[in-house]
């Protein structure tokens, strides 16, 4: 891209940003299984994948989907996967191995309504949960949503860099209504000139120990076929792979993979807080929920109401300490949410008590609607 000129705006889908922001971000791998209303980024990819040199494989099953992902990582792709609530399900036991072995990932996950087919062409937030604690263990989880589609492409941009940095698999959880709207969005491709090479070795191969639990994040994960040697197993191993049983060892390793995001929350963490520092009412929404939410508050507004909103876009870690701090005015918290409440829990751990939470939740397969919650406030 020319410096200093900024793009054209471009009319597309948050499916379609996401995979294009995906070749952006230099992913050269693609595996999949077709799923509404996730479809069209496996559809988008399959064009822009081999123009790009890269590869695009249909595979039988999601499983298989997510472990032909986990084999291009570890080879030295960047990889992506998309799917929707079943397909997420069924790549749980793999996302586990991708975070024992710490191999870096993108899991796109277009939410649909649940429990199990549920309602596939409508929209929802139900896999909230799944993406923090959908695999067995404990394991950390780095999970993203946009409210708009240029939004989709930017926080597909940071969850390559978040997985590569960190080397854990990063979710995009993008609901129907941010996957399949039409919008004007400008899509800024980073500077591939100042792209760190976090491939890059940083010892000899001799010296080399993949799983060293040392330092801010982990040591690079060197592709294979590159002279470096070591194993990979979904077993807790020791710093170069091979399976161990010492309990120490473990020990570190489980806390190690915990530990690695907590220490780069401040990398991760990203919010947007509107109104908040006089809010007597501050709503808390992601996704598709919080373009309700940013109506309902300017037309509260509007009537003389101190109406706010915070809007996580990243959703795990949650934002414990910035929501408690952008709620010490507030008299009441409102989380909206096309769910029964998957994030309203850590909304009352975040505010410790000190301010009431009342939630408005819908699991229809429609949005809340902005002067549904406007009357929902005025209750409140």
């Amino acid at each position: 891209m020319e410096t200093g000129k900024r793009p054209a705006p471009r009319l597309l889908t948050g499916n379609e940003a996401v995979a294009h922001a995906a070749i952006d971000a230099g992913a050269r791998f693609f595996a999949g299984y077709p799923i509404t209303p996730s479809s069209e980024i496996a559809e988008t990819l399959s064009v822009l994948l081999p123009k790009a040199g890269g590869v695009f494989i249909q595979m039988e099953d999601e499983i298989a989907a997510m472990s032909a992902v986990i084999g291009a990582a570890i080879a030295g792709a960047k990889a992506l996967t998309a799917t929707s609530g079943p397909g997420f399900s069924l790549k749980q036991e793999a996302i586990g191995f991708a975070c024992v072995t710490e191999v870096p990932c993108v899991i796109v996950n277009v939410m649909r309504g649940g429990p199990s087919t549920g309602l596939p062409t409508l929209p929802a937030q139900g896999d909230v949960m799944q993406a923090r604690w959908g695999t067995h263990g404990d394991h950390p989880a780095v999970a993203v949503c946009p409210e708009r589609v240029s939004e989709a492409y930017d926080l597909t941009l940071k969850a390559f860099d978040y997985s590569e940095r960190l080397r854990t698999p990063v979710i995009l959880l993008m609901d129907e209504v941010v996957g399949h709207v039409t919008e004007k969005a400008v899509l800024v491709p980073p500077d591939s000139a100042t792209l760190p090479d976090l491939r890059k070795p940083v010892s000899p191969p001799e010296e080399y120990r993949p799983y060293r639990y040392s330092g801010q994040v982990p040591p690079p994960l060197v592709p294979f076929g590159q002279g470096y040697r070591y194993h990979v197993t979904g077993l807790l191993h020791d710093e170069t792979g091979f399976p161990s049983n010492d309990t120490g060892n473990a020990d570190r390793q489980v806390r190690w993979l915990m530990d690695k995001v907590e220490r780069n929350r401040r990398l991760v963490t990203d919010f947007e807080a509107v109104d908040v520092e006089d809010a007597e009412v501050l709503l808390f929404a992601y996704g598709a929920c919080a373009r309700t939410a940013k109506a309902a508050m300017h037309m509260a507004r509007s009537q003389g109401r101190k109406v706010g909103l915070f809007r996580p876009r990243t959703i795990w870690p949650f934002p414990y300490e910035e929501l408690a701090l952008a709620a010490r005015n507030a008299r009441v918290v409102v989380p909206v949410e096309m769910n029964l409440g998957q994030l309203s829990y850590e909304v009352s751990l975040a505010v410790c008590g000190k301010v009431p939470v009342k939630p408005l939740f819908k699991v229809g397969g429609e949005a809340v609607a902005p002067d549904e919650l406007l009357t929902f406030i005025e209750g409140v």
